[in-house]
């Protein structure tokens, strides 16, 4: 399963742009979605900024397994998950 999280819409408003992205995470660890695709759109790159700042806090990075930058758009990010460790949450890579 994929989600998909378009901040385009936020993109100048930085609380509901981190609850988007806390919803989304947290979406995708109750469904058991193994992808997470965030837009945060081209443009100047500060929201892709604040977007990866926000995935690499401490209590964020436990919960995913990786980060994907994708090579043909960089206007977009993908965040994996695997659900194979004994508590069922995304676990980071060896």
């Amino acid at each position: 399963m994929k989600l998909k999280l378009d901040l385009h819409d936020i993109f100048n408003k930085g609380q509901e742009i981190d609850r988007a992205l806390r919803g989304i995470i947290d979406e995708a660890i109750q469904k058991k979605a193994t992808l997470v695709e965030i837009i945060p759109g081209k443009g100047s790159g500060q929201l892709k900024k604040k977007v990866l700042r926000f995935l690499d806090q401490k209590e964020i990075k436990q919960l995913y397994h990786r980060v994907e930058k994708d090579g043909d758009n960089w206007g977009r990010l993908f965040v994996h998950f695997r659900f194979d460790s004994p508590a069922g949450r995304g676990r980071r890579g060896r």
